[in-house]
């Protein structure tokens, strides 16, 4: 798999990413630690080398799948991970970044980003100005290699790229959930910032394997997803049914229809991630699929049918 540069960084990464949350186990049901572990080196075998992880995903407990997974050729791989807004203040940001390197067996982060903006989820509201210049200091010691956000809009991005530069932005973006090509995208495209997209399969629901008629455990994230509930539900399935004859025409599933579509989208990358190693040899080649330019045109209109709901909404969940 052919790698692009990050930002304007000296890192490389893949088109594809191994999306890790499930991994970490807490909002998710029945995830056992042998398949992820198995999961993480079929990415890694089928090309994907970049790794996204998160000191909140189970505590630490999904970087330390990860290391487990792929400890022995870290040399081959770029770890993607994040501290969370209840550890933005400058002690915190190094502390946070110090428990990531212990969990991950490693001495450096590829790519170090805020998960949410400070103030989310009740968390304390900290200057921008601090959690960047402790950012900063990380990158001076070669502790991390870049700098990215997760969740900002673009008036927080850029308030960011103040203090330090901002090579990655990762926010939701899939076919059905697009709010970030009006808002920060065109900022991210001016300024060479790369695009990581989480949910590119919306959760599981470009893939089409989720029907009306499925229920998903309360302890599960995707029971609260606005996507699967209703109308936007039923308006999925129309657009899944006009994108089928398109994969067909490729040979390739729907998912990978959906990725390749992402990845075609300008400096855009997209995180997936999978419980199973088919699902993540499915998802890396995805990377292989060329679409013409009629025919991205064509599917953008399709996924219209759905992310045209969701005008000016940020968040994916009614949490």
């Amino acid at each position: 798999m052919e790698k692009r540069r990050l930002g304007t960084s000296d890192v490389n990464i893949t088109p594809i990413i191994m999306g890790t949350w499930q991994a970490g186990k807490k909002m998710w049901v029945g995830i056992e630690d042998a398949d992820s572990i198995r999961t993480i080196r079929a990415a890694f075998e089928a090309g994907i080398t970049t790794i996204d992880t998160a000191e909140v995903y189970g505590e630490g407990h999904s970087e330390r799948i990860v290391a487990e997974a792929l400890s022995d050729v870290r040399s081959q791989v770029e770890y993607a991970t994040k501290v969370f807004p209840n550890h933005l203040k400058y002690n915190l940001v190094i502390e946070a970044c110090e428990r990531s390197l212990k969990n991950l067996k490693t001495d450096y982060i590829d790519l170090y980003q805020i998960h949410w903006p400070s103030g989310s989820f009740q968390t304390e509201v900290v200057p921008i100005e601090e959690t960047m210049s402790a950012l900063n200091y990380l990158k001076e010691q070669g502790k991390i290699r870049a700098i990215g956000v997760s969740n900002f809009s673009r008036a927080q991005l850029e308030q960011a790229a103040q203090y330090g530069r901002i090579d990655s932005l990762q926010p939701p973006y899939s076919l059905f959930w697009r709010q970030v090509e009006k808002d920060a995208m065109p900022y991210c495209i001016e300024n060479n910032i790369s695009i990581l997209a989480y949910s590119p399969l919306a959760q599981g629901l470009l893939t089409g394997k989720f029907t009306g008629e499925h229920k998903f455990d309360p302890l599960d994230n995707r029971a609260k997803n606005k996507l699967f509930q209703g109308e936007n539900f039923v308006r999925a399935q129309q657009a899944l049914d006009k994108l089928r004859p398109i994969a067909q025409r490729h040979n390739c599933t729907l998912a990978q229809l959906a990725l390749a579509w992402l990845i075609a989208q300008p400096q855009t990358h997209a995180i997936a991630g999978a419980r199973y190693p088919e699902q993540a040899i499915e998802n890396a080649q995805a990377a292989a699929v060329q679409l013409s330019e009629e025919e991205l045109q064509e599917i953008d209109a399709i996924g219209r049918i759905v992310s045209d709901r969701f005008e000016g909404d940020s968040v994916m969940w009614d949490w």
